[in-house]
C-alpha cells in the first residue's frame, strides 16, 4: 500500500482530479443543507438574473438558481454514476469470471450475450433500454448498467483465464476446494486491480450518459436538478443568458475529465507495467 500511495502521489493530474471529485462529494453532501436557494423555486422576479450576490451563478428561464441546481445535480450524478457503475461492476464481474473459469458451453453462451450488447452503440443501446423502461432516475441506472456490463465481463473473462492456470489455484483444486470457493476466495482477489480503474473510468462514463439521456428527455424526472437537464434548458438563451447553459456543461466537463484522469492514475498506480509499456 506504501508503494501504492507513493506512485499515486507522484501522478498531480490524479490527485488534482482526486480533490475535484472530493469536491462535488463534499457538494453533493451538503446540497440538502448549504444550498442557498431551493432547486425547484420559481421566481419570475429572477428569471435569467445575470450571477451576482443574490444569486451566485445566475438563474434560469424559470428563475431557479443556477447553484443551487448544480449541487443537487451533483447529487444526482454521483448516485447515478455509482449505481450504474455498480450494477456494470458486480453482473459484468460475475459473468465474465463464470465464463473464463468454466469455458465451453457457458463461456460460449455468456460471451455471445456480451457480443450482442457490443455491437450496439452505447447511447443508441441506452436509449433502446430507456424507452422499453420509461424515464426514470431508476431507470436510467439500470439502462447506464447493462450498457457497461459487458466492458466489466471482457475484463474479469481475460483476467480470470491468465489467473486460473496459477499454481496457487491447482493447489486449492488439487485440496478439494469448491469451483465458487476458488473463485472468490482465489481468482476474485487477483483480478481487482483491472476492474478497480474501469470502475472509476464508467463512473465518468456513467455521469456522461446520464447528462446525455436527460439531454434528450429520455433520462431523469423533467423537474430534476438535473446537469443534463439544465444544459437542454439552456442551450436555447446562449445568445442572452450564457451562463444558464456553460456553467452546467462547466461541471460535466471537470466530472467527468477528473475520473478519466483518476482512472489512469490508479491504472499507473497498481500496475507500473501498464504505463511502462505504453498502455
Amino acid at each position: 500500500m506504501k508503494e501504492f500511495f507513493r506512485r499515486f502521489r507522484r501522478n498531480r493530474l490524479a490527485v488534482a482530479g482526486l480533490v475535484v471529485i472530493a469536491f462535488y462529494v463534499v457538494l453533493a453532501v451538503l446540497a440538502p443543507v448549504a444550498a442557498p436557494h431551493d432547486p425547484y423555486a420559481m421566481s419570475a422576479d429572477a428569471m435569467l438574473a445575470e450571477p451576482g450576490r443574490d444569486h451566485w451563478l445566475g438563474a434560469d428561464p424559470f428563475g431557479r438558481d443556477i447553484f443551487s441546481r448544480l449541487m443537487h445535480g451533483a447529487r444526482l450524478s454521483l448516485m447515478v454514476g455509482a449505481i450504474a457503475a455498480g450494477i456494470a461492476l458486480i453482473a459484468g464481474t460475475l459473468m465474465g469470471m463464470l465464463a473464463g473459469y468454466f469455458g465451453r458451453w457457458v463461456d460460449a453462451v455468456l460471451s455471445r450475450i456480451m457480443d450482442i450488447l457490443f455491437s450496439f452503440p452505447d447511447i443508441l443501446l441506452a436509449l433502446v433500454i430507456m424507452a422499453i423502461l420509461g424515464p426514470s432516475t431508476v431507470n436510467v441506472m439500470i439502462a447506464i448498467g447493462i450498457v457497461y456490463t459487458p466492458i466489466f465481463a471482457r475484463i474479469a473473462r481475460a483476467s480470470t483465464l491468465s489467473v486460473k492456470e496459477a499454481a496457487f489455484v491447482d493447489a486449492a483444486r488439487s485440496m478439494g476446494a469448491r469451483s465458487m470457493h476458488i473463485l472468490w476466495r482465489h481468482i476474485l482477489p487477483n483480478i481487482t486491480a483491472p476492474l478497480i480503474i474501469q470502475t472509476t473510468l464508467s463512473f465518468a462514463f456513467a455521469i456522461l450518459a446520464e447528462a446525455a439521456l436527460s439531454f434528450l428527455g429520455l433520462g431523469v424526472e423533467p423537474d430534476a436538478p438535473s446537469w443534463g437537464i439544465m444544459l437542454n434548458e439552456g442551450k436555447n438563451w446562449m445568445e442572452h443568458a450564457w451562463w444558464v447553459a456553460v456553467f452546467p456543461g462547466l461541471a460535466i466537463t471537470l466530472a467527468v475529465l477528473s475520473f478519466n484522469v483518476l482512472g489512469d492514475g490508479l491504472r499507473d498506480a497498481l500496475d507500473p507495467k501498464l504505463r511502462s509499456s505504453g498502455a
